[in-house]
């Protein structure tokens, strides 16, 4: 028996189709003592991490090493001060120190707060005074120390600081601090309802929030890793994600371990498709995960044979149907999408046991009750796009979904209205039960009379050859209310002109109804975006 079984509920069909699947855990239950620890015991040999980098240097951790590693860091965490309830970041890009951080972490009852090293010394200035953190753990890769010192600096705020690997003025080596360390940590009592999980969302409009999640999250990823992504027991699963950004808790620790899967991690700088596939087969990877702009790469700089491959995933961004029939067509694999949020975990996608269709989301988790509403709270008719929401059980309690926004009750209660949980994000469903995604709620376009989702022009745009990147959305007009605007970047070989505007609104318009037509093309160089790469649409409306 896996370790998840101990603590859910799973009712599937006679074709092992996930119908149902409900948690049961104690009131003190916490990952770091009864799912890393407990494996370590019951299979201390088993391979929990491979990590390699581009210089060659690989090591595999068991449970038992990990169990052993999170433990010394622990007693470091512990010997400085740190204890449940504090606050603490981690700078710590794919290194797999992460890992032994993470755990220790939790083990202790302190919050975890994931950063990438990308942020600029402003970005970092906002995160540590709105979480007043009481320690920093980073890489010395990237002047990210220097960048986290001037940060302190100008929030004339003062933290515990340790750097990995090696030494830097100003930080302890956490890498030496941990050396003759006792492998050993009594539990401390945690609670299943303490906050253990800290994320910056990305902030598409104003200040990014504070996203903070209880112990109960890396329960909610069992239907992630299992369902969506099929990590297999035994297997070895490979999402590509930096462990800044909340797609490393979806695919490089919590469900993973909890079905049995080892997590393979690759730390690298630059992204290298070659690269990437080499690593995929050289280590036996089952289960890989990455967003759309990987496959882009993959499609375009063509895919090799990788015979120990069983399934593939994507989340993130939009995915061109092109792209999916390519990597299918080339590996046999079809890419099944999914779908959820910072506040969240998987919330629809396209499950084992499904036949994927591109550019859908598939259908709905059976871990959740969601509906599609209106702006009035009504529920929306097959075909028509509705806000994504989630109702939460009788007894109020959805593990998975967030817990609070950090110092903001004001927009908690307010995402929370009506008694549901508002994504925020448009869909509507299909007369077969498929859901597709259509952006923001707030980016449905009124043009006409009709109601259009940026999200499937855009998905027409990207089947054009010139389109790399692009944007569309509403711009006023007298005539219609609003006009369909694209926004596009042209890959390498292609120049802005008149003319070739015209072939690409001819293109989509093809393809697309009528009241659904392109009206402007602008030509950019590049988009506005968050630190996570996200298209700030509010931000080019502003531009008109």
């Amino acid at each position: 028996m896996s370790i998840y079984q101990k603590y859910c509920t799973e009712i599937t069909d006679e074709r092992g189709n996930l119908k149902k699947l409900t948690l049961a855990y104690p009131g003190d239950f916490n990952f770091g003592y009864d799912v890393v620890d407990v494996l370590a015991e019951e299979t201390p040999d088993k391979k929990a991490l491979v990590w390699c980098n581009t210089e060659n240097e690989e090591h595999i951790f068991t449970f038992s090493d990990i169990k052993k590693y999170s433990n010394q860091m622990a007693h470091v965490f512990q010997n400085a001060g740190i204890s449940r309830g504090d606050r603490v970041m981690l700078v710590l890009k794919r290194h797999y120190e992460y890992w032994f951080a993470a755990v220790a972490l939790h083990k202790i009852g302190a919050v975890m707060i994931p950063a990438t090293h990308m942020l600029t010394v402003s970005d970092l200035v906002y995160r540590i005074k709105a979480s007043k953190v009481k320690a920093i753990i980073c890489t010395p890769q990237n002047e990210v120390p220097e960048k986290i010192q001037s940060a302190l600096e100008k929030a004339e705020m003062t933290a515990k600081l340790w750097c990995v690997q090696q030494d830097v003025d100003g930080f302890e080596n956490l890498s030496t601090a941990m050396k003759g360390v006792d492998g050993e940590f009594a539990r401390i009592e945690t609670l299943a309802t303490d906050p253990m999980l800290l994320y910056f969302t990305s902030g598409t409009t104003g200040y990014p929030k504070g996203v903070i999640h209880d112990y109960t999250y890396p329960l909610a990823h069992i239907v992630t890793a299992k369902y969506w992504q099929q990590a297999e027991e035994d297997g070895l699963h490979f999402t590509v994600a930096e462990t800044g950004w909340a797609k490393a808790s979806w695919g490089k620790i919590y469900g993973q371990w909890l079905v049995g899967s080892a997590v393979m991690v690759y730390d690298f700088d630059n992204f290298d498709p070659k690269q990437l596939t080499t690593v995929i087969n050289r280590y036996g990877v089952t289960s890989f995960c990455a967003p759309p702009t990987v496959y882009r790469y993959l499609v375009r700089k063509g895919i090799p044979d990788m015979p120990t491959l069983k399934h593939a995933s994507t989340a993130g961004e939009m995915l061109a149907p092109e792209v999916f029939r390519k990597f299918t067509e080339r590996t046999g694999l079809p890419l099944c999408e999914g779908y959820g949020q910072t506040e969240t975990t998987l919330l629809m996608a396209n499950f084992k046991g499904k036949e994927p269709v591109a550019g859908s989301m598939g259908t709905i988790s059976p871990f959740y009750n969601i509906e599609l509403r209106s702006k009035n709270g009504e529920p929306t008719p097959m075909g028509e796009i509705g806000e994504v929401v989630i109702v939460p059980p009788e007894n109020g309690r959805q593990p998975g979904v967030f817990c609070a926004y950090l110092d903001n009750e004001e927009q908690y209660h307010y995402v929370w209205r009506g008694g549901v949980y508002h994504t925020g994000d448009a869909a509507y469903r299909d007369e077969n039960g498929l859901y597709w995604f259509h952006g923001r709620f707030d980016d449905i376009i009124k043009t006409g009379g009709f109601r259009v989702g940026p999200y499937e022009v855009e998905n027409v745009l990207m089947e054009h050859p010139a389109v790399v990147e692009c944007s569309v959305i509403g711009v006023p007009d007298t005539l219609r209310g609003q006009a369909i605007k694209a926004v596009i970047v042209l890959g390498q070989g292609y120049t802005p002109s008149k003319e070739l505007e015209l072939e690409i609104k001819d293109f989509c318009n093809q393809k697309l109804a009528e009241y659904k037509w392109i009206r402007i093309v602008e030509f950019v160089m590049e988009m506005p975006k968050t630190i996570s790469g996200k298209i700030q649409k509010h931000v080019q409306r502003k531009q008109g």
